[in-house]
Formats: structure tokens, sequence, C-alpha cells
């Protein structure tokens, strides 16, 4: 299989139509006509990243954030306080033959990542935050129904899904069941969240004023940091590259772990 040919398998299963108009996805870097020897898969397309996977002996990161939006006014060979991640990791992965193909937004909406949120969570995914009168239908977020518990419940049942320490804005409700569930960034999809009727919209991050205005109105936010709520769609990476007729002796998932720590916890994280 060509590099190329993965790229189509991809923007196959994760149309590009589902994408955000500004988003970067697909080929950033590569030839179209290398043969895939082996795919790393991972959250970031990082330059440490990049240097994993070709260590790995992949000549292929598929990665779910992009490793640039807007492409860098230039590409430097190694990152320093004056070098963007971005033009690191693109320069690493020319110099060492790496491709990189990233599945953003329009994996964000797929299927696949709602069900691997559900399942995180253990419940039942009912649909998407954009359109929760049709199951069927490719959205961002995830409205699911859990087991009934208290915002202890949920909070401590979240921060062992996603192996990470999360801040809650209580909302006030006593019990919840109807929650939803929202990789990244929440933006405006809180209001959505309420007239689906969810109590509580896990998500990666919020802005103070949303977080503090959803509470007031009832709602429940807990936030886990963007890549502790985004590390699980690696798996929904390597699967599809699976899918895609790769053989399982040659994908792997990149070692990741959230890039940040809270005060007070331990120096190993």
């Amino acid at each position: 299989m060509h590099v190329g040919d993965l790229e189509r398998a991809l923007l196959a299963a994760f149309p590009a139509s589902d994408a955000e108009p500004w988003d970067h996805i697909g080929l950033s870097v590569g030839d179209r006509a290398r043969t895939v020897r082996r795919v790393a898969c991972s959250l970031d397309a990082t330059h440490q990243n990049v240097l994993r996977a070709a260590e790995a002996g992949a000549n292929v990161l598929v990665a779910h954030h992009p490793v640039y939006i807007s492409a860098p006014d230039s590409f430097n060979p190694t990152p320093g306080e004056t070098t963007p991640q971005a033009a690191a990791a693109v320069w690493a992965a020319i110099e060492r033959g790496v491709a990189i193909i990233s599945l953003h937004t329009n994996l964000d909406r797929s299927l696949a990542s709602r069900r691997t949120l559900s399942e995180l969570l253990g419940g039942t995914v009912i649909a998407s935050l954009e359109h929760p009168a049709n199951p069927d239908a490719t959205g961002l977020g995830a409205l699911i129904d859990i087991e009934p518990c208290d915002v202890e419940g949920l909070v401590s049942h979240t921060a062992a899904a996603f192996d990470t320490v999360p801040r809650i804005w209580d909302g006030g409700t006593a019990r919840h069941q109807r929650i939803a569930v929202m990789g990244g960034s929440l933006g405006d999809y809180g209001e959505l969240a309420l007239e689906a009727g969810a109590s509580a919209i896990i998500c990666g991050e919020a802005g103070y004023h949303v977080c503090q205005d959803l509470a007031a109105r009832g709602m429940s936010v807990v936030l886990l940091g963007h890549d502790a709520s985004e590390l699980p769609f690696a798996d929904v990476l390597m699967n599809a590259v699976l899918e895609a007729g790769i053989d399982p002796h040659d994908v792997i998932k990149l070692p990741e772990r959230r890039q940040w720590r809270s005060w007070g916890e331990g120096e190993n994280l």
C-alpha cells in the first residue's frame, strides 16, 4: 500500500466534508507514491512524536491534531525558544522520510469517536450534540445516558476513565443521567447540551465565562484537559489504519500522556 492509498482510505472513513472549513486534514508532509512500511498513531504530530515514529521504523505518522493549521513562515531543523513546534516537526518528518496524515475535526464528528467516548464512560450513546434527533448522523459531541449518579460519582468515574484530574463547575443538579461529552474545546456547544436535556457536559477545556454561565443555568461542567479528553482517539486512529488494510504488526500507538499536571500531584506524571 502507498501513502496515498492509506490517505484515501482514512478520508473515506472520516470524510473531509465533516471537517471544519479552517481545519488542515489529510497529508501534510510526505510523498503519496511511497510505500507504507509501518504506521505510528498518536494524538499529536509533534517533533518528539515524529522522532519516536522514525525510531520505531514507521514512515507514516497518523495523528489526530494537525502538525499545523496554518503553515509556519519558515521551517527550521530543531525546536527551541524561537522555533515553532510545527516547523521543527515538519523539518524532522522530511529529513527522516516520515509522512504525516491528520484526521482532526472530521474524526471528531465520526460515529467511531462518539462510540469511544460513550464506551469509556460505560454509557449508552444517543446521538451527537449537533444532531440530537438523528442518531445515525455524524456530528460533534456525544449525548449519553449513564447510570444515575451524583456529581461526585460523575467526576470520580470520569477521572478514572480518562486518567486525569478534572476541574468541576457544579451546576447543582442532584443526580446526573443524561450527559454530554466532547473531546477538546467546548466552544459554544454547551448551549446544544442544554437544549438536548443534558445536566452535565464533560470536555477538554472551556472558557471561564462559558463555564460560569452554564453552571448558573444548572449544568455541571467537567474539564479534563484538552489532551486528556482526546488521547483515546489514538485508538480510533489505530483501528482505522488496521481497517485500511495495514498489517497489525506494522501499526503501533506512540506512548503519550497528558502534558501537564496539577500542583500537588506526583512528579511521575
